[in-house]
């Protein structure tokens, strides 16, 4: 899949676990590690800028595009 989620690499540099941003952006621990290891088909402006305000980082810290 072209889209790349760096989720992973953005809680690591920000020293946060699955749990704290699960409580900090209200988002279920599954829905979140689906994100987190790039199963997710799809992903609600609103859970981004949540994660986000809770990383503060930007979208593009988190989403990567990579032509196959």
């Amino acid at each position: 899949m072209p889209i790349i989620v760096n989720l992973d690499v953005m809680m690591a540099k920000r020293k946060i676990s699955l749990n704290e941003l699960s409580a900090k952006v209200d988002l279920t621990l599954s829905n979140l590690s689906i994100l987190k290891t790039g199963k997710a088909k799809a992903i609600r402006f609103s859970t981004l800028e949540a994660i986000c305000n809770a990383l503060d980082c930007q979208p593009g810290d988190i989403l990567e595009y990579k032509p196959d």
